[in-house]
């Protein structure tokens, strides 16, 4: 059982992976938390890979974007992302979010 500092929350959110060669690939989000998400896509990453990470909030017209990621694992359950760094506007957009979705997962 993996043991985490942050709980993750279920999340159905879409989603952008972009690799520093600046290629994109469409995601979709699963679970989030505050340092990290899993997320399902066609790109097969290797572990260490750095990625810019965009997440695209249903109702708003900017996505939440953390430009400083990297893959932790890959696997049949899809990527596993870690967020290294996250700029404060970002990061308090991020801690938005997950308190809508901690709220929607204990009200269940």
């Amino acid at each position: 059982m993996v043991t985490r500092k942050f709980p993750r929350y279920p999340a159905q959110i879409s989603s952008i992976l972009m690799q520093r060669d600046r290629l994109k690939y469409n995601a979709a989000l699963r679970d989030v938390s505050v340092k990290g998400c899993r997320v399902e896509s066609v790109i097969r990453p290797f572990t260490g890979m750095q990625l810019e990470v965009s997440l695209q909030l249903p109702g708003e017209a900017t996505p939440i974007t953390i430009t400083n990621a990297a893959v932790r694992w890959t696997g049949s359950h899809g990527i596993g992302i870690e967020f290294l760094t996250i700029a404060p506007p970002q990061l308090e957009r991020l801690n938005q979010l997950i308190t809508k979705l901690s709220s929607a997962t204990h009200a269940a």
